[in-house]
């Protein structure tokens, strides 16, 4: 549905180097542009020309066309390029989700991914003919037991979530094949990543949940009160979600595995460690790695990711089938449940994103061990930069250092001016910035969850700061209608949840 035109609003700022973001036009839908008689041309391949040219005209598709309808190529450019130019993404500005780390994709990664040797090619194929992809997959995979410490690695599992998936299948099989299938509660806290309990609980698991301390960090005697005969595991990312090294995890890998139960590393932080630390030499038995966060693989929808996971020793046979394995002779080929037969089976076609992986791979090759370790401290410090500026401006309810990220509380701003943390994330879209992740976790009120990754420049992160700086001396009223100047308005978010509109309507009939 179209937005009605609005008439931009007189907006100031008291911050210098500040400035709005202004998107001028309306972008009606292609079906309301196009005209009779008007058509586009063919901007495909000559290849592909020559492919459509032998698809019977009743079956064929003739691009920017409706039926009788259609767009003229200068109209179809200008319709895509109008559209882009309201989207945002991490080539656009900074992308401050946290938790979500949306860092920059190197286009030398990208232009690797796009290889038609990387694309053309058939998981089935002979391995004689794969041997170019199958190395890179096998060199993949011993680089990330490295980083991670683990002993063994999989590189099957499409995303994050489904490498939590791909983990506890591993966890469930390690069990069962010890006589210990009774064990169904997977323990996670209340800063969990929310794939958490939901991927625990397709798995099979009953989840329990324990609260955090004040500090922010694993209450143990929450823990030790939890866990028991039935514990598999406990969840837990370090550092965690509130952006804060879990200092005791030593103790924790105790009580887990003192108990019987495996310790799972989420790595949706692993960005803050790499170089520096390891999950495996902090106690844990399975990691999953996200590689369209650590290592700058497209993410969402500028996807597919991809989620590796990594194992103790003790869990390799567990591991999804094909492996791959390097011969004597140097030649690499790969191995099925005939030599595997523990193994939870195939959870994905092929190797695993197999583009997502050589853009990975690609990144890590151009970084370097030192490339990757500094990463991570630029990261730290980025985080820590903006926390310490926006002190005075916002709270912060855990004391001590952050590290990748942070959480912050707008719960003070909202008491001496009313402006809320969503408040705040809506007009920063007025200041062209994409609003950090707010009201998460539900352990702190008003919570503003921001990081920065390595990626961002100073300049960057000065402007998000005095664009949050300008927020907090505006006048309240401006601010709790914002977003002004995007093409679409602060919505009625309550109603919009009660009133679905599923389908499109021409904007006259959704009126009436």
């Amino acid at each position: 549905m179209m937005t009605k035109p609005h008439a931009a609003p007189v907006l100031r700022t008291p911050t210098a180097g500040v400035s709005l973001m202004v998107i001028p036009h309306e972008v009606p839908l292609v079906v309301e542009e196009a005209r009779p008689g008007q058509t586009g041309t063919w901007q495909g391949p000559a290849d592909e020309r020559l492919a459509a040219s032998r698809i019977p005209a009743a079956l064929r598709w003739n691009p920017g066309t409706d039926g009788d309808f259609g767009l003229s190529e200068p109209q179809t450019v200008a319709h895509f390029t109008k559209l882009s130019q309201k989207n945002f993404g991490n080539d656009t500005a900074l992308y401050p989700l946290g938790s979500c780390t949306m860092k920059h994709n190197p286009k030398a990664c990208d232009e690797m991914g796009t290889l038609s040797s990387v694309n053309l090619v058939h998981p089935s194929q002979d391995p004689r003919t794969l041997q170019g992809s199958l190395e890179i997959f096998w060199e993949l995979e011993r680089w990330l037991a490295e980083i991670t410490g683990m002993d063994a690695v999989s590189l099957q599992p499409a995303a994050g979530a489904h490498g939590e998936f791909l983990g506890l299948l591993v966890m469930r099989a390690y069990h069962e094949a010890r006589g210990e299938g009774h064990r169904d509660e997977i323990v996670l806290p209340d800063t969990a990543h929310g794939t958490n309990p939901a991927t625990a609980s397709m798995a099979g698991y009953k989840v329990v949940e324990i609260p955090s301390g004040p500090d922010g960090l694993v209450d143990l005697n929450a823990l030790k009160a939890a866990v028991g005969p039935k514990t598999a595991g406990f969840m837990l990312t370090n550092p965690n979600t509130v952006g804060i090294f879990e200092k005791n995890i030593q103790t924790i890998q105790k009580i887990i595995h003192e108990a019987g139960g495996l310790l799972y590393y989420d790595g949706a932080n692993l960005n803050a460690i790499t170089g520096q630390a390891r999950p495996g030499d902090m106690g844990f038995d399975i990691v999953h790695i996200n590689l369209h966060k650590t290592f700058a693989v497209p993410h969402g929808g500028g996807g597919p990711g991809a989620g590796p996971i990594g194992v103790k020793k003790r869990l390799e046979p567990f591991l999804p089938v094909p492996r791959i394995v390097k011969r004597t002779a140097g030649d690499f080929t790969t191995e099925g449940m005939e030599r595997h037969p523990q193994s939870v089976g195939k959870i994905k076609a092929g190797y695993g994103q197999g583009a997502a992986l050589v853009r990975a791979y690609s990144y890590m090759c151009m970084l370097g061990g030192d490339g990757i370790t500094r990463a991570a401290e630029i990261a730290c410090l980025n985080a820590s930069y903006v926390k310490e500026r926006l002190k005075g401006i916002l709270d912060f309810p855990h004391p001590g250092r952050s590290m990748h990220e942070f959480v912050a509380s707008a719960s003070g701003l909202k008491k001496r001016t009313g402006i809320t943390a969503g408040d705040v994330g809506k007009r920063l879209l007025d200041y062209g910035l994409h609003a950090p992740t707010v009201y998460f976790p539900l352990l702190v009120p008003e919570a503003i969850m921001f990081e920065p990754t390595e990626s961002a420049t100073k300049d960057e992160l000065d402007r998000f700061i005095a664009a949050v700086q300008a927020i907090a001396a505006e006048d309240p009223a401006l601010v709790h209608a914002a977003p002004h100047t995007t093409p679409v308005k602060r919505l009625d978010e309550a109603t919009a949840a009660k009133k679905l509109v599923l389908r499109w309507h021409t904007l006259a009939r959704l009126e009436a």
